[in-house]
């Protein structure tokens, strides 16, 4: 006897992913791609977004996958994407605002107002920006889901991520009401706040062997979490599996959040 998978199918969606030339929202595009979602891949350097393209193709097939470069920080850009999406593809069913800045690492009384301008358009309204532009074509569908990459260090302070920290709970914030408004328009839009993930974004916190062992011992899961651990919260955001599931923030982090 087989059994039905139609809940994880994403056949025939067509799904564009922001930072998605590496780290998590690689593989987030991976994983949508392996259940039949046509990915955009975005970043800056077409360059990066091209060989990301390229395996996926290799590995679901021709046409699978499509690189289209962005800079997040201009809204003309963020314009084009969603042009040449819809001119190559069609319209939107799957949104994920995963790319994200964090241009300084101190106390918030020493943050320049560039770096903390930076932080907040690059995490923030370039998230309501994209959403702005997607949004129409899930509203006329009266169907779309919509993820934002926001972090568990929204959930505290911090002397050295400060302002990152500020910026992700704001994307919540973004998340919770846009769940609000367009939930009666049958679009979904949830937040995934990852924990300490073994990516370059990352490195600082993770490559050094003292606090490794410390930041491990504290998980429950005993280990850094891996960029391969967010196909699958993707692809369940993104699909019929999470129909009553909005507005929510969604911890990937090993446990270390559990209460959150």
């Amino acid at each position: 006897m087989s059994v039905s998978t139609e809940l994880f199918d994403l056949t025939g969606k067509i799904a564009l992913i922001t930072g998605a030339s590496k780290g998590m929202g690689e593989a987030m595009a991976r994983g949508l791609a392996e259940h039949g979602a046509k990915v955009v891949i975005s970043s800056r350097k077409l360059d990066q977004c091209e060989v990301a393209a390229a395996v996926i193709n290799e590995r679901c097939g021709p046409g699978s996958a499509t690189a289209i470069a962005c800079n997040i920080g201009y809204k003309e850009q963020l314009q084009n994407l969603v042009d040449e999406t819809h001119k190559q593809l069609g319209p939107i069913d799957i949104l994920i605002c995963n790319a994200g800045v964090n241009p300084f690492f101190g106390s918030m009384s020493d943050i320049p107002d560039s770096a903390f301008d930076k932080i907040m358009n690059s995490n923030v309204r370039s998230n309501h920006w994209l959403c702005q532009m997607v949004g129409p074509d899930m509203i006329e569908k009266g169907d779309g889901s919509i993820m934002i990459t926001s972090s568990t260090g929204a959930f505290a302070g911090s002397e050295g991520l400060g302002t990152y920290n500020i910026s992700k709970l704001a994307d919540i914030a973004l998340v919770r009401n846009l769940a609000l408004e367009w939930g009666p328009k049958g679009v979904r839009v949830n937040a995934i706040c990852p924990g300490l993930i073994r990516t370059e974004f990352a490195r600082a916190l993770w490559d050094n062997e003292e606090a490794a062992k410390r930041i491990s011992e504290q998980t429950p899961l005993r280990r850094f979490g891996e960029v391969e651990d967010f196909k699958g919260i993707a692809v369940f955001l993104a699909s019929a599996a999470s129909a009553y599931v909005t507005g929510q923030a969604m911890t990937v982090c090993g446990g270390t959040h559990m209460y959150r």
